[in-house]
């Protein structure tokens, strides 16, 4: 099972990501049949590819739009995947769903052709049970917009072949990507890690502590952050960053650590999307003026403190966990959510003792079980080793 530039690639779904990947492998040389069984959807991805391809040609970035558009066959048709080597999924997160679609597929496709899942949190073993051969399935999850965000995360199925691994990586590097190594745990490693940037955010909103402007910019001005928390849910939409905090939530047991918020789940309810809908947690009705933050230095400070010492936390846990290696839990928050440094790194810098005293601290106050500090960071405490 292995890719060349000759392989065609399959992409189920011609929605944002699957139009992203798909344009991510035209580029790469690769011909790609993109489907939906929308019609309307599809036509509309066609227009949509056509003037991004031209776009990027008046950059001069390309040199003809009209031979890389020529790679593609826009399908309706499932069928179209029979000669595929590679097909990748990129539909709605529903567990149901594309467990249905790789069985439907797998019968389509040659016995050689490899899976693969653009999911951002459901479990790859659950999606690769459904098929005959579960070992040529496997995790590639493209971070939104696809031909911009150079992070992909390859996560194996617990059936998944191992010599897939390295193939897989081969292939994502030759497609322009940087690829890392997930364990297939809930959330793999970058929606995983990033839950508390989100969460507890909303948490000191709901304290009362400060306000959405004031933590957004304790965490650019402060933290260095390229987008403050609440800016970043509104732009990723509630409809999205909601769902991928309820799933990594269930998914773990009902773990404290990744318990959503309600102040979110009712913009979900009231339709309050971010910025797709005009209205999240900032409004964005023209002529509307954005509310201004509270520039106190110590308030903003203990703000990105608290967020900081749960985001290390998360980040500590995973690697205890073993979900991914040192190396690549750091180029995964730095280069899949741009974060200014690696977490570890951050605590290597900031002390793991001083980290642990936060969490202690919190965890004293609050009497709750999302506060407990990762068991590898108390061992880190002493004697303030290194990760990195």
């Amino acid at each position: 099972m292995s890719i060349t530039q000759n392989t065609i690639i399959g992409i189920i779904g011609s929605g944002a990501m699957g139009m992203g990947i798909a344009q991510v492998a035209a580029m790469a040389g690769h011909e790609v049949v993109l489907y939906d069984n929308n019609t309307a959807a599809l036509d509309n991805a066609k227009k949509i590819l056509t003037r991004t391809l031209q776009k990027i040609q008046e950059k001069g970035k390309i040199i003809s739009a009209h031979e890389i558009l020529q790679r593609f066959s826009f399908a309706n048709n499932i069928v179209e995947f029979a000669n595929c080597g590679l097909v990748i999924e990129a539909v709605v997160e529903n567990l149901e769903v594309k467990k249905s679609l790789f069985a439907e597929v797998e019968i389509i496709v040659s016995n050689d052709c490899l899976l693969a899942s653009n999911t951002s949190s459901l479990s790859i073993t659950s999606i690769a049970a459904a098929c005959k051969n579960p070992a040529r399935v496997l995790g590639l999850h493209f971070f939104n917009p696809a031909p911009l965000m150079a992070l992909v995360e390859i996560i194996p199925a617990i059936q998944t072949d191992a010599d897939l691994l390295p193939s897989a990586k081969e292939l994502m590097q030759q497609w322009g990507k940087i690829p890392v190594i997930a364990k297939d745990t809930p959330g793999f490693i970058v929606n995983r890690v990033a839950r508390p940037f989100y969460g507890e955010a909303i948490r000191i909103y709901e304290e009362g502590f400060a306000d959405i402007a004031t933590i957004d910019w304790a965490m650019t001005e402060i933290g260095g952050f390229r987008m403050g928390p609440f800016t970043l849910m509104d732009y990723i939409g509630h409809d999205v960053n909601y769902v991928v905090t309820e799933t990594v939530f269930q998914s773990f047991y009902y773990d404290p650590r990744y318990k959503p918020s309600l102040s979110q789940k009712r913009l979900v309810e009231a339709g309050w999307l971010g910025r797709k809908s005009g209205m999240g947690f900032y409004s964005y009705a023209e002529g509307v003026t954005m509310p201004l933050p509270n520039k106190d230095i110590i308030l903003g400070t203990q703000i990105f403190e608290r967020i900081l010492a749960m985001l290390i936390n998360e980040a500590v846990d995973a690697l205890y966990l073993k979900v991914a290696s040192t190396i690549d839990l750091e180029t995964a928050m730095t280069r899949g959510v741009n974060y200014p440094k690696g977490l570890l790194q951050w605590c290597d810098e900031w002390g793991a003792d001083k980290c642990l005293e936060k969490l202690d601290k919190m965890y004293h106050e609050y009497h709750e079980d999302r506060y407990r500090a990762s068991a590898l960071l108390r061992k880190q405490s002493i004697g303030n080793k290194k990760f990195v």
